[in-house]
């Protein structure tokens, strides 16, 4: 909104800071801090009130986790409530690969909050059946993809190696909705502690705002042999918001946590840090920066499959940090090493963008 005001007016005078990506990033991410905090308190009154219970427990669990009985879920509201009044203040909204972004996250939000409430509502951890969810899923993110594929082309790029891609032709299609359909469930399964999954996505978030920076940039984009993307540096306003709604998440989510953020959150965040990456053309560098994810999600896969086939556990638990619990770990120990283990993994995400 601010945007188009501002090219109304000529960019004239101090309007004319408007015209610069790197200041709209900045001003959506304090933007969205504010309204967070601003919101937090209240917000997480009226979801205790509502939810009564809370979010229920699994009996299966580490037994820590028995304490947070009452906790209310569904914070992920406050996230996109934060996310979306920012990037309306600020952003461009004019480029097709903001409107995709934002019908992941809006759609993927959706669908977490129909879990969340199925859970609650009948004060049960199953929620809404997982094929259900999936078909669902697929299906806003092939339309994501139908949009971000009509701005870009179907080609893969290879990270470390310059202007190196593979044709994916029609197929890039499902390749995109795989890879947003994978990082919205992949955060899901990571969301287990207080603190453990937001912190993650606001790494990862962060990684990727400078990407898309630069992948917008014809100038910086041929120095560094990465493609360029017509209009995805706006996606780096997108990021900005999501580490200012984030950290004022995390200030009510650290430990103990007043709030949850639940699958409306964790879904949204994953598929729209899945939307950012397709669209910026760095698929396989989201498998790097977000390498946790995958972890998490690997670590469920072979429990489940190993289990069905032998009877016997891989892990003492999945996803990976409960297993970490369960050999006696604190919560807290598990939560920072694994912020540290996103880190390293965020700094070799960028060095792909140098070695090539």
């Amino acid at each position: 909104m601010l945007y188009l005001l501002a090219e109304w007016l000529g960019f004239e005078g101090i309007f004319n800071l408007v015209r610069y990506q790197t200041f709209r990033a900045g001003a959506t991410l304090i933007t969205a801090l504010f309204i967070g905090m601003a919101i937090g308190p209240r917000f997480i009154n009226i979801l205790r009130v509502r939810q009564g219970k809370g979010q229920p427990i699994r009996e299966d669990g580490p037994e820590s986790h028995f304490a947070k009985r009452g906790t209310p879920t569904m914070g992920g509201l406050m996230i996109l409530i934060s996310l979306a009044l920012s990037l309306m203040l600020w952003m461009d909204l004019r480029s097709p690969l903001v409107w995709a972004c934002l019908a992941v996250t809006a759609g993927f939000g959706i669908i977490g909050f129909l879990d969340d409430y199925d859970k609650v509502s009948k004060n049960s951890h199953a929620g809404v059946p997982g094929r259900v969810r999936l078909a669902m899923e697929f299906v806003v993110a092939g339309i994501a993809s139908y949009i971000i594929v009509s701005q870009i082309s179907t080609d893969l790029y290879v990270p470390f190696f310059s202007d190196v891609s593979i044709p994916l032709g029609p197929f890039y299609y499902f390749f995109a909705a795989f890879v947003i359909v994978g990082a919205g469930n992949a955060v899901n399964l990571t969301d287990g502690l207080d603190g453990l999954a937001i912190m993650p996505v606001i790494i990862a978030a962060g990684t990727f705002a400078i990407i898309a920076y630069l992948v917008g940039r014809t100038d910086f984009s041929e120095y560094l042999g990465i493609p360029y993307v017509e209009g995805a540096g706006e996606l780096a306003i997108f990021c900005a918001a999501i580490i200012g709604a984030g950290l004022a998440f995390l200030w009510f989510n650290a430990p103990p946590a007043a709030v949850f953020m639940g699958d409306t959150g964790s879904l949204a965040l994953g598929g729209a840090l899945g939307a950012i990456a397709v669209a910026a053309h760095h698929e396989i560098v989201l498998a790097i920066v977000g390498g946790l994810f995958v972890l998490e999600a690997v670590s469920v896969i072979v429990q489940v499959f190993w289990f069905k086939r032998t009877g016997k556990r891989v892990f003492r638990m999945a996803p990976i940090h409960h297993h970490f619990e369960q050999l006696g770990w604190s919560e807290s120990k598990v939560v920072i090493r694994f912020w540290i283990i996103s880190i390293v993994l965020a700094m070799a995400g960028l060095a792909t963008l140098k070695l090539r």
